[in-house]
């Protein structure tokens, strides 16, 4: 068999889509159930409007956090702190013994430092100086 390799900037969503199903099957089999459960906490103004919120998963018995933005008007507020702990209750109550995130950000990185979370590791020097750290929680 002939196999074409190129290199692009990058695939269509089905594309994406067809590796990430095969992925998942593939570590399913090797792995077992994720049992992956979707997880939410939007922050919405007073018109109901989304503003901002954390997202992420439970699987295999821990909380991923993807994504925790609060905007710049409304930080210092404790909403991240709030936000963070309502996720983790849940991730709890569906049988999770941790959580884990990244982050670029030094406030953010203060903040889960603060909320309890340990780094476990950090990427240093990208562009700009900056670096990524990477950190968990355990319940």
């Amino acid at each position: 068999m002939d196999i074409d390799l190129t290199l692009t900037e990058g695939m269509s969503a089905d594309e994406e889509d067809f590796i990430l199903e095969r992925l998942r099957t593939h570590n399913v089999m090797a792995f077992g159930p994720s049992n992956r459960q979707e997880l939410a906490v939007p922050l919405r103004d007073e018109g109901g409007n989304l503003i901002g919120g954390l997202t992420g998963y439970t699987g295999r018995g821990w909380l991923y956090v993807s994504m925790l933005y609060i905007p710049d008007a409304l930080r210092g507020r404790g909403l991240a702190a709030r936000m963070l702990d309502m996720a983790e209750a849940e991730a709890h109550a569906r049988g999770a013994i941790g959580a884990y995130i990244d982050t670029m950000n030094p406030a953010a990185l203060k903040l889960y430092l603060k909320q309890g979370y340990t780094e476990i590791g950090s990427l240093k020097g990208l562009e700009g100086g900056h670096s990524v750290t990477w950190l968990q929680k355990r319940f």
